[in-house]
């Protein structure tokens, strides 16, 4: 019998490759809007991040979520994204 895939994602805050279900997705929908998607089945293009606040303070640093999503994100779009893992974390 085949050994199934694990698909591995790469974190935009740390560039590591993790297991896609240890990771959480960030998508952009078409109306531009970004937000957490903590299913994984929203439509639009998505970046993935590792569960911590260094990582996402790391991507906001290095500003990989403006390369991911090709289109400036705002400080309050990442403080907004840092309560929801804060949220998702209790």
């Amino acid at each position: 019998m085949k050994k199934r895939k694990i698909p591995l994602r790469k974190c935009v805050g740390c560039n590591e490759q993790k297991n896609k279900k240890e990771l959480i997705r960030i998508v952009k929908n078409k109306n531009g809007e970004i937000n957490v998607d903590f299913t994984g089945k929203a439509h639009g293009r998505g970046a993935y991040i590792c569960p911590n606040e260094e990582c996402l303070k790391s991507a906001q640093k290095k500003k990989s979520l403006n390369r991911a999503f090709q289109q400036e994100v705002s400080k309050d779009i990442y403080e907004r994204l840092m309560e929801e893992l804060n949220n998702n974390e209790e």
